[in-house]
């Protein structure tokens, strides 16, 4: 019997109403479902994150963002986090940083009540947001997004054989199917593909390239830093990277909407023109392994394993999943937007 709260059902009636819906509203709908639903993080649930691989990951973030702050000026600023899952990155970069002397306000822009519950459990003492529009606006911020932009809504086109079309989804006796749109689309494709081979997929995020703009407006504005770490790709890149995960394995993006988590590979040569629109400096993006090592992932290992030799193996095990070329370490990568008159950030180097 169908369940009227259902994700499922609402894209149904939605589509049964007024025809295909667009990826980007498909996907929306999806991840707002699923992560107002669910814990997505750990062994229990579909995906692990960098944080949860190490303490490592996060702290070197910390110590990144207290190297920034120390070599500017100082003073108060605010710890943003985008999309902070548990808390577990904050956790390990709030650490580090107080190492260093720096104790920043902590503001969470996070939309899922039950993650929302166990980043409270962390940080009693932080503060939620939805959005980046209640934001204070009185302090340099110091942002944080890993694993944030991927899971934004993203448009699709794909090239017909009269032209280019949205894809859609459509809905059917096999349940949800992506279909070429009716409405020419040949205006918004760059010429270079206007004679692209029919079935070539187009993909860009205008939400992305929104939030980036709105962030790097706001760091103009008030100085700071936001350091961006996702998987995706630099310069131009066609094909169609939407994916759904599901305990821990790929699965079918069109079944079961708001069961599982929908990504697509972040298109950082977007993310890095927004910001440039706003006047910040751009660096990287660079791989994640590259940027780890920099910084000293290997020193901190070390220590990390003299200090418990008992879980030297796991240590070495979690530098190799996050740096390996084979691993996270090429796949993923880190981008930094900074205030112009802030100081280069430590990492990108080389």
């Amino acid at each position: 019997m169908p369940d009227p709260s259902s994700c499922e059902d609402r894209l149904v009636r939605l589509i049964e109403a007024m025809g295909p819906i667009s990826i980007a509203q498909f996907m929306a709908e999806a991840n707002a479902d699923y992560y107002a639903s669910r814990d997505p993080l750990g062994v229990a649930g579909d995906f692990i994150t960098a944080p949860e691989i190490s303490q490592m990951f996060g702290e070197l973030i910390g110590l990144w963002l207290a190297d920034l702050w120390q070599q500017h000026k100082r003073g108060p600023v605010c710890y943003v986090e985008l999309g902070p899952g548990r808390g577990t990155l904050a956790q390990d970069a709030t650490r580090a940083m107080r190492a260093a002397g720096l104790e920043p306000a902590i503001h969470f822009v996070e939309t899922s009540p039950v993650l929302r519950a166990e980043q409270a459990e962390r940080f009693p003492n932080a503060a939620w947001h939805d959005d980046l529009s209640t934001l204070p606006t009185n302090k340099p911020l110091l942002v944080v997004a890993n694993e944030f932009f991927d899971a934004l809504p993203i448009r699709q086109w794909i090239r017909a054989v009269n032209g280019w079309r949205e894809r859609m989804v459509a809905h059917g006796p096999d349940g949800f199917v992506p279909i070429a749109g009716t409405i020419p689309c040949d205006a918004l494709i760059p010429p270079r593909l206007h004679d692209a081979q029919p079935g070539s997929i187009l993909e860009r995020s205008p939400t992305s390239v929104a939030i980036a703009r709105d962030l790097a407006g706001r760091i103009a504005d008030q100085g700071g830093a936001a350091i961006i770490v996702d998987y995706g790709y630099a310069g131009y890149a066609a094909g169609d990277t939407l994916q759904a995960v599901h305990a821990h394995a790929y699965a079918d993006p069109f079944a079961k909407p708001g069961t599982r988590d929908l990504t697509a590979h972040v298109d950082f040569t977007a993310l890095d023109h927004a910001a440039r629109g706003e006047g910040l400096h751009v660096h990287g993006p660079v791989g994640q392994g590259h940027w780890l090592e920099t910084l000293g992932i290997g020193a901190r290992a070390s220590t990390l394993a003299q200090g418990s030799p008992h879980r030297a193996e796991e240590i070495a095990a979690a530098r190799h999943r996050l740096t390996h070329a084979d691993e996270m370490g090429e796949l993923f990568k880190v981008m930094a937007f900074v205030a112009p008159e802030w100081p280069d950030p430590a990492g990108f180097e080389g």
